[in-house]
């Protein structure tokens, strides 16, 4: 894993988020939801998580999935 950035709810993703993710990070703000997001690569692949309990990230396949984290 590599870590990559940090950056406020609210605030304009760094340039490092992938395109790809942006509106689904959007999204995940639009429920109200404040904090901060923490992008980092798995794999080769990004992975946007929100301490307030959400994950944006793009599957093998190419799909972007949002989600609450899983216990």
């Amino acid at each position: 894993m590599q870590l990559g950035t940090r950056w406020s709810t609210g605030a304009e993703p760094p340039a490092s988020v992938p395109s790809a993710l942006r509106p689904a990070i959007a999204e995940v703000e639009a429920r109200g939801l404040a904090g901060h997001w923490t992008l980092t690569w798995l794999e080769g692949r990004a992975i946007a998580e929100l301490d307030a309990g959400w994950e944006v990230m793009q599957t093998a396949s190419g799909e972007i999935v949002a989600r609450p984290f899983e216990d």
